[in-house]
This record gives C-alpha cells, structure tokens and sequence, in this order.
C-alpha cells in the first residue's frame, strides 16, 4: 500500500530527519516509525524531505561538498563524487575481522571523535553537513534503511530523496555535552543546519542548530528519567537523555510526543515545554490489516523463528498437528517489559484452568534478561514456551491473528505498538494499567494491574474462556475502530498541521 500525496497550504518546507533508527534498528518501534515518517512526510505536497545519516558510534567518512537540492552544489567530477559517497557507505559498515588494520583505524578514531567535538565546540566551530545523492546507492538506501518496514511500491519515493551526513558520531555528540558539563553547563555541537526549516530528530537530540532551523523532538518517552532503574547503560543513558533534553527544552524545540501520557510525562519535568508539546500518536505499519488466514501456519513459524541465543532446542516438531492454542507477547526481552508477571500469570491459567495453552514470546535480546531466561529455559525445553526472534511482518500478522490473546503488560511504555498492531490484525489484548495503554488502547483492552499476577491472568481468561466469546467479540469489534486512528491517512494531517504551526510561531528559546 503505497501513501497517496495530500493537499495541504503550507509554504514549501525543507524538512532534515534523523535516520538513524532506521539505520541500525530492527523490524519494530522506534525504527519502524522513524521509516514510517520519512515515508509519509515525503509524500506531503510542499515538503521537501532530506533524511540525515548519523551513526552512534562510528565517525563516518565525508560526503559531498554543499547541499543537492540548494544553490551551493557540488562540483566534483562524477569519479570523485561516486567515490565519495561510496566511501560513506564503507564507513557505515562493520569492518570483518579480516580489516584488522580498518577496524583499529576506525575504533582510535571514535574513541578521539569525543574530545575532538569537544574542543571544536569550545572553540565555536559548527559541525558541517554533507551531501549524499542516492542515485548510484538506491540499493543500500533501501535495504539500509526501509526494506525491514516499508513495501516494495515505496521503493522509489524513499530511494530518491536526498541524504546528508553527520561525520561525528551521535555517542560522541552526548559525550561532549557530559564532558563540557563539569566546566558549569552542558555544552553542545552546533550543527550547520543552514538551508533545512525543521529539523526532527527521533529523541532528545545533542546538537544545537544553526538558525533558523527548528528543531522537533520525536519524543518517545523519559523512562530513562522516570524509570532510570529499568534502562540499559543506566549511568550514561539517565545522564545524556536528561542533559540533551534540558537543552532542546532551553533552545526553543518543540515536542511531537507518540502518546499523551508521554507528554504529560514531559510536562511535568519541564512546564515551560507545554506551549510547544503536542501529542502525535505513532503510525500503524501497512503490513498489519484484519487478513482471513489459516492457523496451519503457526506451528512453522515457531519452529523456524526460535531464538538460537537461549540455547535450548525449539520443541515446535513436538506439538500435535492440530494448530496450537496460544497467548503471544511482542517486545524486547529486558526488565521494563514484565515477561515475569505475564509468565507467571500463563503458568497459573495452564494448571489451573487451560492445560495446553502455550506461550509465544516474540522480541530480540535486550538487556538485564537472565533472570528472564531463567525462568523461560524449562518451559522452552518441555515445548510450552516459544521465544522468537526476527520474525518478519507477514508472520508476525499470522501470530496476531491466531493467538488466544495478545499481551501488553508492560510497567511503563512510550506509545506501544504490539497492542494496536494486534488490533489491526483482528486479536483481542489484555495490557497493563498504566497511563500511557489507557491513552492508546482506550476502552478496546482488558486491563490488570502490571504488578499482580492473579489480576493478569483473571483478565486473560476473561478473553480465551469460551464463557466469554460475547466479551471478546466486543473487544475484536472496538480494537478495529481503535487501531484505525494510527492509520496513515489519519496521523499525516497532524503532522502537516503541527508543522505548519511550527513555522508559523515566531522562533523562541525556553527557559531552564
């Protein structure tokens, strides 16, 4: 389903947006929204989209000299260019164990890469920009940043557009304002973002812009303000959300938050940001849509999608051929996500009332998992439990589709994808109370408190007990209407609405 271009009165914006989720993501979440936007915003009349190429921690070779669709161009003979750029794509790969020389080169030069930006800013240098023109790399472009989202019939809309490149590092950039922290404040590269509107970075972003850009904050969430206990890197990661975010706040950025329950969050740790938050809800993937498939499936995609990591064998050839009945959990395996409270819920219902009821846990390796683990490992090695990995949209359709129920049970979440996307697909979800569900599942969930079992799996047997197929046909019916407002068709005209206040508001900075 390719998104048709829509009308719209705003003067012509040349927008810049941070690809770099797409880059080193994977099929779901952040990345999968950040290719979604660039996607939608490129097929708005009036909006000229660029997307930016940043690594996290790899300083990146130079691009083209200028911008490609600005009046200063690049003059390089053809040669040079193609060289050029071709070197950027080198520069964002892994080298193999084979480039030894490569990989040290590169490993001194990010680890040089924070004090280097960090003197140039102390000194007052901006940070240029370079161009990337896709033409001769629309094979890397797709399948480096759109491929794991987008389908083939938008290959041309995103191939084309035009990229730049940040040399130095994004890890770098929240190294030097830690770094210039301890001298009084926070201090930051200046980006030389002239020529580009807005710029919309995908979380609290450690760069200052040249004026007049503005800069939008995608904002996700401030768990690693709220729950710094839950997060990976917990020292680095509270410090820099928190010091990139103080900034934007004081520069004058705006806000598109994924859900209200996060802009509230943001509202309450920075009042003076409310006049520029606004909540944008995260769009639904075209791969999820209510398709009449068979469950014959299922016992297929457990068997061949099983995460090699826990090192226990997948029992998929072990069930009877009879499609197995199942409750499905999307999501990273790490603390935040409450695996423990769901699993001991399921453990419950199976002894209790639904003995062979199964469990399919889709989600790559997160962090703080063993405990996690641990307690999956004996259900996996007797063929109860199914924990999967890199399943692509189309299976993971059918999982949605066919499962019992799907489950949310998360403490604390930015917008949550899993639940709509089940929704959308025809399943029934039973999520944690939390704000933030409320806000995007409304009335088209059961609820039960993340901290107690027994009230999770009461309200899981509430949707898979055939006493209550009146209650899940409800919810089936309510989740369609629900699911429909993160279409496509519907989250775009918020954007070109937001944007064009954005420029409509005279440029302003906040106060710290």
């Amino acid at each position: 389903m390719s998104i048709a271009r829509q009308q719209n009165s705003i003067p012509a914006l040349k927008i810049l947006l941070e690809m770099r989720p797409a880059l080193e993501g994977g099929h779901a979440g952040i990345p999968q929204e950040n290719r979604l936007l660039f996607r939608g915003l490129c097929g708005l009349d009036g909006m000229s989209v660029e997307g930016l190429l940043q690594s996290g921690g790899r300083v990146l070779a130079q691009g083209l000299p200028g911008t490609l669709n600005g009046e200063e161009r690049h003059r390089l003979p053809p040669d040079q260019a193609v060289n050029r750029m071709s070197r950027v794509v080198v520069s964002l790969q892994q080298p193999t164990r084979r480039e030894r020389l490569e990989h040290w080169r590169r490993t001194a030069q990010s680890m040089s890469s924070p004090a280097w930006l960090t003197m140039a800013t102390l000194l007052g240098m901006r940070q240029k920009l370079t161009a990337f023109d896709p033409e001769h790399f629309r094979d890397f472009v797709w399948r480096s940043l759109f491929a794991k989202t987008l389908p083939a019939e938008d290959f041309d809309a995103v191939t084309r557009a035009p990229l730049r490149v940040a040399q130095e590092p994004y890890g770098a950039m929240h190294a030097c304002g830690l770094l210039t922290r301890r001298l009084g404040h926070a201090m930051y590269p200046t980006l030389d973002t002239r020529g580009i509107d807005v710029m919309i970075a995908q979380t609290p972003y450690p760069a200052v812009l040249a004026k007049p850009t503005r800069l939008v904050v995608r904002y996700m969430d401030a768990i690693p303000l709220l729950l710094p206990h839950t997060i990976t890197r917990k020292t680095f990661h509270q410090a820099s959300h928190y010091q990139a975010l103080r900034r934007n706040v004081k520069s004058g950025a705006w806000f598109a938050c994924a859900s209200e329950a996060t802009r509230r969050d943001l509202v309450s740790i920075f009042p003076q940001a409310e006049p520029r938050a606004v909540t944008i809800p995260c769009m639904l993937s075209h791969h999820y849509f209510p398709q009449v498939s068979s469950p014959v499936r299922v016992r297929e995609i457990l068997d061949k999608r099983a995460n090699a990591a826990v090192g226990v064998r997948s029992q998929a050839q072990a069930l009877p051929s009879a499609p197995p009945a199942y409750l499905l959990m999307v999501s990273t395996i790490e603390p935040r996500k409450n695996h423990l409270t769901l699993l001991g819920a399921w453990e419950q219902l199976k002894n209790e009332r639904h003995p062979e009821l199964k469990l399919v846990v889709v989600g790559s390796m997160g962090w703080d998992q063993d405990a996690i683990l641990a307690r999956f490992r004996p259900w996996i090695e007797r063929g109860d439990l199914f924990l999967l990995e890199d399943v692509p949209a189309d299976e993971l359709r059918l999982l949605y589709r066919h499962a019992k129920a799907t489950v949310c049970p998360s403490l604390a979440e930015g917008f949550d994808y899993s639940g709509v996307e089940a929704m959308r697909c025809g399943g029934v979800v039973a999520a944690s109370d939390i704000p933030v569900h409320r806000d995007v599942y409304d009335d088209a969930a059961e609820y039960f408190s993340p901290y107690s079992v027994g009230e999770a799996a009461l309200a899981i047997d509430r949707l898979i007990d055939a006493q209550h197929e009146e209650r899940r046909l409800v919810l089936t019916a309510r989740g369609a209407q629900v699911a429909s407002r993160y279409l496509p068709e519907r989250i775009l005209p918020q954007w070109r609405d937001f944007l064009g206040t954005v420029m409509r508001t005279p440029f302003q900075t906040g106060r710290t």
